[in-house]
């Protein structure tokens, strides 16, 4: 795009300031702004001369658009998307759908707390089963167990917590029960469906927004398609503008009390404060179901099952964490990285198995995952190769969503699927001979929706139902545990094991982080040391939040 007559004479020898001026550095937020003409003024900076504020004052949306069609999708400058970021609210969708929306390195955002809201009130999500009437029938009565059970769960031990745990006189009652409610929930929790409602939001720039719209309509599962046009068109669409109210109220104000000052108010005017806003109407224009991730996990999924389909999976009991390092070339890491993507195996029982392969078929497997990479696609995630630290974590779903938020590390999450089990939050997770659920008198009744909530699972998979597999996930309670390969630095590491062994946390990720500083201090003693964790073995303080 040329410049302009008054861009030119900006950027001559005579605009240079005065040595008074200079050496002034100024700062300043820049509000209100519509996220593309702000992206459009700041990548300005690279090709013009202009201030800010002379940028955004010449800038319409239509000369935002114009560039943005030539420097972003022709001359593929990407990094210029990541300059307008966009909000969204994203309500009443399934938890199964919220994993896999956030699953994003490149993510703000902030979900329903399983911790301090009752799910039983925001209800669940429910797949089409078409004439299939049987599935859906399994399908809604398991749901309801699992619901009813939750509720029953919550009320008998916060009733057992009542029992152990006085209230200390400086502790109002009302933020007594507070404490214990959450407490009794980060049990309970273990029951909630994958289908179970949430609400969240997300603050994103337009790249992630684009990456991750093409991924959501890659999806298998039809919700998760959908929430990918939804998004799409969300943020082409008109935006809900929380001043657009106030306003309008404004401008009938006055004029209502002053007919000369209203009309004083020019139309320009009243439609700068009403008018309506389009987030990001070009940047994600375009975004479509990925055809390079679609074609290469079907063809990984043949490749995995072709080596390892007749492997059983060999996970030692009671093993949470397994750290994994380097012991291979880089090469072997990420074939072995890729298959473990599309399988249910462990890294290290799959990094033993490919390191026995010749090398033609390691590069094979290698250039499989790249085969069908078009211009501007980003290389999938297994390629963020080389780490040091490779944490292979088997937990509750439950649990793996809070780990889920540590973005500075790259996350390889297998499917959902039953054939890991399930945890029973009932072996002193709450404290040294905290036998809570067998306490509260449920640990039978906790034990037996979750085992039929499974068989449910398996049952309505393999019905003729369409997406059958996929409706089938929904069942799974977030005590189904998932597998995930989490690789890292060490900082990111000393990170998670000092934040998530805290005792205010949840017991379900304290142990995981336990786990993952007594396989470091296993390997690295001396740096272990410098670990601040908390011992997930001593007791704690309940109230303590």
């Amino acid at each position: 795009m040329p410049y302009s007559v008054r861009e030119t004479s900006v950027m001559s020898s005579k605009t240079f300031p005065a040595p008074s001026a200079r050496n002034q550095t100024e700062v300043y937020a820049v509000h209100g702004a519509d996220p593309e003409v702000l992206a459009y003024a700041m990548a300005k900076y690279s090709r013009s001369a202009l201030s800010m504020r002379e940028s955004l004052a010449e800038i319409s949306s239509q000369r935002a658009e114009q560039f943005l069609n030539t420097f972003y999708f022709q001359y593929g400058h990407r990094s210029i998307a990541d300059l307008a970021h966009i909000a969204f609210a994203v309500e009443r969708l399934s938890l199964l759908a919220a994993i896999v929306l956030v699953d994003e390195q490149r993510w703000d955002g902030q979900e329903r707390s399983t911790r301090y809201q009752n799910f039983l009130k925001s209800g669940w999500y429910f797949p089409d089963f078409g004439p299939d009437s049987a599935s859906a029938r399994l399908f809604s009565e398991t749901v309801e167990d699992l619901f009813a059970v939750y509720q029953r769960t919550t009320a008998a031990v916060q009733d057992v917590l009542r029992q152990r745990v006085g209230r200390p006189e400086p502790l109002k009652p009302e933020a007594y029960e507070r404490i214990l409610r959450a407490r009794a929930f980060d049990v309970a929790r273990y029951l909630l469906p994958l289908a179970t409602n949430t609400s969240l939001g997300q603050i994103v720039n337009a790249r992630t927004l684009e990456t991750q719209v093409a991924r959501l309509l890659s999806h298998p599962a039809a919700e998760v398609r959908d929430l990918g046009l939804k998004l799409r068109e969300a943020a082409a669409g008109p935006a809900w503008n929380v001043n657009a109210q106030a306003a309008q109220a404004f401008v009938e104000k006055l004029a209502a009390v002053d007919a000369e000052a209203a009309s004083a108010l020019t139309a320009e005017a009243a439609q700068l404060l009403t008018r309506e806003v389009r987030a990001a109407p070009t940047l994600v224009k375009y975004a479509q179901p990925n055809d390079y991730e679609l074609e290469t996990r079907r063809e990984l999924t043949q490749a995995a099952t072709e080596l390892l389909g007749k492997t059983p999976s060999r996970t030692p009991p009671h093993v949470l964490v397994d750290l994994v390092e380097p012991a291979e070339t880089l090469e072997v890491e990420i074939a072995s990285t890729l298959l473990y993507s599309v399988s249910h195996h462990p890294y290290r029982q799959i990094r033993d198995i490919v390191s026995q392969l010749p090398e033609a078929r390691v590069n094979e497997i290698v250039q499989l995952g790249l085969r069908h990479r078009a211009r501007h696609d980003e290389a999938l995630r297994p390629y963020r190769a080389g780490s040091a630290l490779r944490f292979d974590i088997l937990m509750d779903i439950g649990g793996f969503r809070d780990l889920h938020r540590h973005r500075r590390s790259v996350q390889i999450v297998q499917n959902f699927t039953a054939l890991h089990g399930y945890e029973t939050p009932d072996s002193g997770d709450l404290g040294p001979g905290v036998e809570i659920l067998a306490e509260a008198g449920i640990l039978t009744e906790y034990q037996s929706v979750i085992e039929a909530a499974h068989a449910a699972s398996a049952q309505i998979a393999v019905s003729q139902a369409p997406e059958a597999a996929q409706s089938a996930l929904y069942l799974l309670p977030l005590a189904t545990r998932i597998r995930a390969l989490f690789k890292i630095d060490f900082a990111e590491a000393q990170y998670i094991c000092e934040l998530r062994s805290a005792a205010a946390g949840h017991f379900s990720y304290r142990r995981v982080a336990w786990e993952m500083f007594l396989a470091l201090q296993r390997r690295h003693p001396a740096l272990a040391a410098l670990i601040r964790v908390t011992d997930f073995t001593l007791p704690i303080d309940l109230l303590q939040r």
